[in-house]
C-alpha cells in the first residue's frame, strides 16, 4: 500500500505541474515566441507541451484519483463510479458532438488525445471521472457531516442532495473552463453557434447537470449500504484536485477577461467544496470524543491500585 501512496502522490504532483507548464504554454509561451530562445530545447518542449500536455496531465489525474479511490472505498465502489461517468459521459459527448444535444452544437480539435469515433476524445470521459469523483465525494462528506448519527443509513432526501451538490460543484467547474477554453489561442473544442454566455449556450449547463447526476445517481444506487461519511483527513485529495483544476481554468478565463464565469464558479463551486471539506472536520472531532468518552468510562484494570 506504501508504494501506491507514493504513485498516487508521483501522479497528483505530474497532474498539478502539468497544468501548470500547460498555462505557461499557451499564455506566454504562445503570445511570445522568442522566450523560447532563452529556454533549453525550448522548442522541442513547447512541441510536446502542444501535442501531448492535455492528454498528460489528464491521464496523471486519473491515476492518482483512481488509486486514492481504490484506498479509500474500495475496488468495488471506485470500478463502478469510474465505469458509470465514463460510459454515461462519453454517451452524452458522442450524442452532443452528433446532435447538439444535450450540450448544444459543438466539435473537439486536437490536442486531447485520440478521438472515440472520430468526433470525442478519449481523455474527456476520463476528466469527468476524476473530476465527478472528487466532486461528489466532497458533497457526499459535506452533507454526512450534517447528521448526528454516523451510522444510520442515508434517506433518499439527503442522497438527492448529495447528487445534486455532486454535480453543481462538477457544473461549476464548466463555468470557468469551457469559454476560456473554446476561445483560447489554441482552443481545444469548438461551438458551431457561440452561445449567450461568454460563448457557450445556456443549454450546455443543463447538459453537465444531467450528466453528472445521471452518473453520481448510480453511485449512490451502488453504496446505498454506505454512508461514506469520510472524514477530513481523506478528502484532501478531491479537494487538492477540484481546486487545482479549477485553478487552471481560471487563469485561462482571467487571461480572457472572463470574470463573470470566474465570481460564479467560485460562487457556486469552490466555496461549496471547501465548506463540504471544512465541515467533514466534524467528523474527525466526533470520533476522537467518542474514542476518548469509551476510554474514560473503562473500569480499571485488576492491576491498578
Amino acid at each position: 500500500m506504501d508504494r501506491l501512496v507514493k504513485v498516487e502522490r508521483f501522479c497528483l504532483i505530474g497532474h498539478l505541474v502539468s497544468m501548470a507548464f500547460g498555462l505557461a504554454g499557451l499564455l506566454l509561451v504562445m503570445p511570445n515566441p522568442e522566450f523560447l530562445d532563452y529556454v533549453p530545447a525550448g522548442q522541442t518542449l513547447f512541441r510536446w507541451s502542444m501535442a501531448g500536455g492535455g492528454v498528460v496531465y489528464i491521464v496523471l489525474g486519473t491515476i492518482a484519483v483512481s488509486i486514492y479511490a481504490y484506498r479509500t472505498i474500495g475496488l468495488s465502489r471506485w470500478l463502478t463510479f469510474m465505469g458509470a461517468a465514463i460510459a454515461i459521459s462519453l454517451g452524452s459527448e458522442l450524442l452532443g458532438t452528433g446532435t447538439g444535444f444535450p450540450f448544444g452544437e459543438y466539435s473537439y480539435l486536437s490536442g486531447l488525445g485520440y478521438k472515440i469515433a472520430g468526433r470525442v476524445p478519449f481523455t474527456i470521459p476520463l476528466s469527468w471521472f476524476y473530476l465527478g469523483l472528487s466532486a461528489y465525494l466532497l458533497a457526499r462528506a459535506g452533507l454526512a457531516a450534517q447528521t448526528s448519527d454516523r451510522a444510520q443509513s442515508w434517506g433518499w432526501i439527503r442522497q438527492i442532495g448529495a447528487i445534486s451538490l455532486g454535480a453543481l460543484l462538477l457544473t461549476s467547474w464548466d463555468f470557468v473552463l469551457d469559454p476560456a477554453m473554446s476561445q483560447t489561442a489554441l482552443p481545444f473544442w469548438y461551438w458551431h453557434q457561440p452561445g449567450a454566455f461568454f460563448g457557450m449556450p445556456y443549454q450546455n449547463f443543463a447538459g453537465w447537470m444531467a450528466t453528472g447526476i445521471a452518473f453520481m445517481a448510480v453511485a449512490a444506487i451502488a453504496w446505498r449500504k454506505r454512508t461514506l461519511a469520510m472524514p477530513q483527513s481523506d478528502l484532501h485529495i478531491p479537494l487538492m484536485v477540484y481546486l487545482g483544476n479549477f485553478v487552471f481554468a481560471m487563469v485561462m478565463s482571467m487571461a480572457a477577461g472572463f470574470w463573470v464565469p470566474i465570481g460564479l464558479g467560485i460562487l457556486l463551486g469552490v466555496l461549496p467544496a471547501v465548506l463540504c471539506w471544512q465541515q467533514a472536520k466534524s467528523l474527525e472531532s466526533d470520533a476522537e470524543g467518542t474514542a476518548t468518552a469509551h476510554l474514560s468510562s473503562e473500569p480499571a484494570s485488576a492491576s491498578t491500585k
